[in-house]
């Protein structure tokens, strides 16, 4: 509210609950820029700011779906004025049917309205949400409003985290480690892929989260070499590794870890060579996340540490780095995917990437190999803290990375 323009007024949707077919829906995820500024996981739900509103209690208003005796027995008992109180803080809260009347008469005080749009660098537009429904009917009947974007002061807001979001966040990093140690002892040749999936979900469910933070991806011998594999249906073969991109979510707070194991408990030579080649260029990287660095120019550092290591394999030869194309150069042959982006309440959180970096956000660090032609992949990621001064703290500093360390707990 403090870095919005005088006399202007903001609006928040929750999301729909999206349907599958017939009577079949998708769980509801609220909307995450309205459960940062609420609180509130709850569908239908409205949230305006109005911080210079001359009645002060409609300097903060929730809308909810009035409750019922009915909807009590079919969905479970839903926010009442005095819950949402408790969850959210705010003090003034009516009934969504109230809406239109209430706003109709808030918009008569300002001529400023900011709008919540998704303005992430890989938001898909394919579904007209909640949101966008609301924005189009609010340019629709109050045309002569001069409109805003809500969007800048929530990237810079929701990039940086609160201490409460920084525990949420390490608890969500505690449970991906004990699905991690449990997957450890689990694997063997002969297992699916799948198996391994349900292992997680297994643990993960036991420790209070609702699941995963976004689609798992466990992926043996070559379909490591596809970056989004999701399948997660082939059986794990004696000899191969399994590349492991998983995060348990907590409290609505994401995690996002990345290991690479070998089937029969043991790396083979060539599979450590290039494992330590990847976690050397992941330490190297995470020291450089620190206040002042800008996203772009750490890439390029990253970049120059990968063609060193992969110049060391002999992946690559001078010849390969003296003529590449500075827009694709030579090593994202075996590395084409970025190594850092913000984590929060999204796997790929708000963030604006063109600021240099500050304390306090959370960035992923996680380089990786690919080799198809010998049905490997190789990649390591961590979620790290951003700290005043020095190197970032690690939240999966205790979740198993080291070459000996796996192959003790796999042979144990």
């Amino acid at each position: 509210m403090s870095q919005m323009l005088p006399g202007s007024l903001a609006v928040f949707n929750s999301n729909d609950i999206y349907p599958i077919g017939a009577d079949s829906t998708i769980p509801f995820q609220q909307d995450r820029n309205i459960y940062y500024l609420s609180g509130v996981d709850q569908e239908e739900s409205i949230l305006v700011l109005f911080p210079d509103a001359p009645d002060p209690k409609h300097r903060e208003i929730l809308f909810l779906t009035e409750t019922n005796p009915h909807i009590a027995v079919w969905e479970g008992e839903k926010l009442n004025k005095e819950k949402a109180l408790h969850t959210s803080g705010i003090q003034t809260v009516y009934w969504k049917q109230d809406f239109e009347k209430v706003f109709n008469e808030l918009m008569a005080l300002t001529g400023m309205v900011y709008m919540n749009t998704n303005e992430h660098y890989r938001a898909a537009h394919a579904t007209e949400t909640r949101e966008d429904r609301f924005n189009k009917w609010l340019k629709e009947n109050y045309p002569a409003h001069q409109v805003s974007k809500s969007n800048p002061i929530l990237q810079r807001l929701r990039s940086i985290k609160h201490p409460l979001e920084l525990q949420a966040m390490q608890t969500a990093c505690n449970i991906t480690e004990k699905g991690f140690r449990r997957v450890l002892k689990f694997t063997k040749p002969g297992k699916w892929e799948y198996e391994l999936e349900a292992e997680f979900m297994h643990e993960f469910l036991n420790n209070k989260s609702r699941g995963f933070s976004y689609t798992p991806i466990i992926a043996g011998g070559k379909n490591a070499t596809v970056l989004h594999y999701i399948e997660n249906k082939e059986q794990l073969k004696d000899g191969d590794l399994i590349l492991i991109d998983v995060g348990a979510e907590y409290a609505n707070y994401t995690s996002d870890m990345t290991r690479t194991i070998p089937v029969s408990g043991r790396y083979t030579d060539r599979q450590k060579q290039i494992y330590t080649a990847v976690n050397k260029v992941k330490k190297l990287a995470t020291d450089m996340l620190v206040p002042g660095t800008i996203w772009k120019d750490y890439h390029i550092e990253v970049g120059k540490l990968m063609t060193s290591e992969l110049l060391d394999l002999k992946l690559l030869d001078k010849a390969d780095v003296q003529n590449e194309n500075p827009d694709w150069p030579a090593y994202k042959k075996y590395f084409m995917h970025g190594t850092s982006h913000n984590i929060g309440l999204d796997t790929h959180d708000y963030g604006l990437l063109h600021e240099p970096m500050k304390a306090n956000q959370v960035f992923t660090v996680e380089p990786g190999i690919y080799l198809p032609d010998e049905n490997m992949g190789i990649r390591l990621e961590d979620d790290v803290v951003i700290q005043e001064k020095g190197s970032p703290k690690n939240l999966m500093g205790n979740i198993p990375i080291e070459i000996e360390e796996i192959e003790d707990l796999m042979n144990s």
